[in-house]
């Protein structure tokens, strides 16, 4: 990629014009491709606002608080490119299967959705269609790029999640996912662990086994080394927190850069879960 781009989507009536994703320039020489599924919480215009005050826009619910901001960082401080959505997760979530119940959210941590009450299959689709695929077209191209190039990437994906859920305090402030392939999750969370002031989730706050999950699409079945970070959102909802915890990633990523085997294409066996849940 020789520039940042977004990719423009439009309904099957030809309007409303809307970026499905954002791609940031960046070396494919560096092995990484980092992704952030959950890094906008807009919508298309022809969504209004699917029925709900404009406080629920800033809740969990509807984008990944913090993880846009320390994607920007961890991209520009590696010089990797990197793949973001620029929809709500309340239009259509990107990081659930296909056939994922969740994946079209009527009701989300207490919250009943009302544009999303009565979409039909038609409707769906048409979210699908606009959105949805080429968000992970866009992934799709950036790894075959690479792969081309001679450098299959290793996937870093950026997400966070609530401090508290369902009354519950959680006590990670970061948390790395994964399924079977280990060459990233596991020296990760080595790495991490030696700090004895964290408290380092391994598939926590979430499980990695999901089957449909972009992981699963883009990591899993491919046979590419990846792992889904996980960051407490009351950690880097402000600017310090994000270029703290994005340093964090990037002297860890630093560390790890050509490792053996990491850029290699292996399989390890799928997901073993069927894919769901909050994060």
């Amino acid at each position: 990629m020789s520039k940042d781009r977004a990719a423009v989507a439009r309904s099957d009536d030809g309007a409303d014009a809307f970026p499905a994703f954002e791609e940031i320039a960046g070396a494919i020489e560096t092995g990484w491709l980092i992704l952030c599924d959950h890094a906008s919480n807009a919508l298309p215009a022809r969504y209004g606002d699917l029925g709900l005050p404009a406080s629920e826009f800033e809740r969990h619910i509807a984008y990944d608080i913090g993880a846009e901001a320390v994607t920007r960082r961890l991209a520009r401080e590696t010089g990797a490119p990197a793949v973001m959505s620029r929809f709500s997760r309340l239009l259509i979530d990107p990081n659930r299967g296909r056939d994922d119940p969740t994946l079209l959210m009527r009701l989300s941590d207490g919250a009943v959705v009302p544009g999303n009450a009565h979409a039909d299959a038609k409707e769906k689709q048409r979210r699908i269609d606009s959105y949805y695929e080429p968000y992970h077209q866009a992934i799709n191209s950036a790894i075959e790029r690479a792969i081309a190039a001679g450098h299959p990437p290793a996937l870093i994906s950026i997400h966070s999640f609530t401090p508290l859920w369902r009354g519950t305090r959680r006590p990670w402030e970061i948390g790395f996912l994964w399924d079977k392939d280990p060459r990233l999750a596991e020296p990760f969370i080595e790495m991490f662990r030696r700090d004895p002031l964290l408290t380092v989730g391994d598939n926590e706050p979430y499980t990695g086994q999901l089957i449909g999950d972009c992981m699963y699409r883009h990591g899993t079945l491919r046979g590419l080394a990846h792992v889904l970070v996980e960051l407490r959102q009351d950690l880097i909802a402000e600017e310090p927190g994000q270029a703290e915890w994005a340093g964090r990633i990037a002297d860890a990523l630093s560390a790890l850069a050509g490792r053996q085997g990491l850029n290699e294409i292996r399989h390890y066996g799928s997901a073993t879960k069927a894919s769901g849940g909050e994060e």
